[in-house]
């Protein structure tokens, strides 16, 4: 970790909305309604409960450890031998994470625009580019993300604006007839998997350059992609009803519903555009923190040396950890939700809850 880099409130929140809204632009919600039907609006409302609670456990850990990521504090609330487990497991966690997300890019791009172009040279153009990005560290990324966060609201709101003229608000009715657990189920998805991943806190706050900004500005960025989140996924379902469960990218599919003739006409180039740069600023952190992970896990000093070894792992990763689309859906529909909750919310909530105890303890022995 190099001290000279810093970030700023703005910069942090323009980093966790895009980060997370990336991936649950086009195919959460069809996860969603494949539960939660056509409440699914509803859990997207419950979801981020989640999301409240790791930013709260985070902030809270960082300010007992100041300056110092997970991975690093885990050691000292745990002890040397679990605490290097549990880097051992993010990094384990963190490359799965950017194969999967390289996977479903390289799918994605193959499938629209480059159907005969082979998987391997689109994963690997991506990922060599996400590579330099991380090395240029997370300073630069951010600068670039505060961009490419604009640039992806500017494309992304007109559309949802030219969606609301083909809804249909009886595909949302009616609601609640099947009681509250087909919300709760809808909202085990992105609550397990996506809105918890402002767990990414736990390795950008020592980077912040105000702390006390980190509150505000993860707040801001959750209430912003709860919003985002929430006009999606309404917005599918009263177009595509039951049948959003049905779409791999369910909001790419509305999309190209409401296209018009003339200069309207190919509104999913739009739609392709927010999806790589939302997929570019996840790859690049996840790539600078997954470097954190293993720099801090083996005690180097220069994380940016290992960038190269990673992204030629991811790019074995990408062709390797998945055998085909259908897999990869699979996984992140069931596995996925499980998984995310484990490392994304509970570890973080176990090692406050350990560290309360110990020093709890360490109070009524000195009194």
């Amino acid at each position: 970790m190099r001290a000279t880099e810093k970030i700023t409130g703005n910069q942090l929140g323009f980093l966790i909305f895009t980060f997370i809204i990336s991936t649950n632009l086009l195919t959460v919600p069809s996860f969603m309604v494949m539960f939660g039907m056509q409440d699914a609006w509803l859990s997207a409302l419950i979801a981020p409960i989640t999301g409240v609670v790791c930013i709260l456990v985070m902030i809270e850990l960082a300010k007992r450890y100041p300056g110092q990521t997970i991975t690093q504090y885990s050691s000292k609330i745990l002890g040397k031998g679990l605490g290097k487990l549990v880097a051992a497991n993010y990094v384990y966690y963190w490359f799965v994470s950017i194969t999967t997300i390289t996977m479903q890019h390289t799918g994605f791009i193959s499938t629209l625009l480059l159907p005969t172009s082979p998987t391997l040279i689109i994963s690997l153009t991506f990922l060599v580019i996400c590579g330099l990005a991380a090395r240029l560290g997370i300073e630069v990324i951010a600068r670039s993300t505060e961009f490419l966060t604009v640039l992806l609201l500017v494309f992304f709101i007109p559309l949802l604006i030219l969606t609301i003229r083909e809804a249909n608000f009886n595909e949302i009715k009616p609601i609640l007839s099947g009681g509250i657990y087909p919300v709760l189920r809808g909202a085990v998805n992105p609550a397990g998997g996506f809105m918890n991943q402002l767990y990414i806190l736990g390795w950008l706050l020592p980077y912040l350059n105000q702390p006390k900004a980190a509150r505000k500005a993860s707040f801001v960025a959750l209430s912003g992609i709860t919003l985002l989140s929430v006009s999606i996924v309404t917005l599918t379902i009263m177009i595509f009803g039951p049948l959003t469960s049905k779409l791999t990218y369910s909001f790419l599919s509305v999309v190209q519903y409401i296209g018009v003739e003339g200069s309207f006409e190919r509104l999913e180039a739009i739609a392709v555009s927010t999806w790589v740069i939302g997929c570019f600023v996840k790859v690049s952190v996840s790539m600078f923190i997954l470097s954190l992970c293993v720099s801090q896990l083996f005690e180097l000093r220069n994380n940016r040396s290992l960038i190269f070894s990673l992204t030629l792992l991811s790019l074995v990763g990408s062709v390797w950890i998945f055998k085909n689309n259908a897999e990869l859906l699979n996984y992140l529909a069931y596995t996925f939700p499980l998984l995310g909750f484990i490392n994304q919310s509970l570890i973080p909530v176990l090692l406050l809850l350990i560290d309360s105890i110990r020093k709890k303890g360490t109070r009524s022995m000195v009194q």
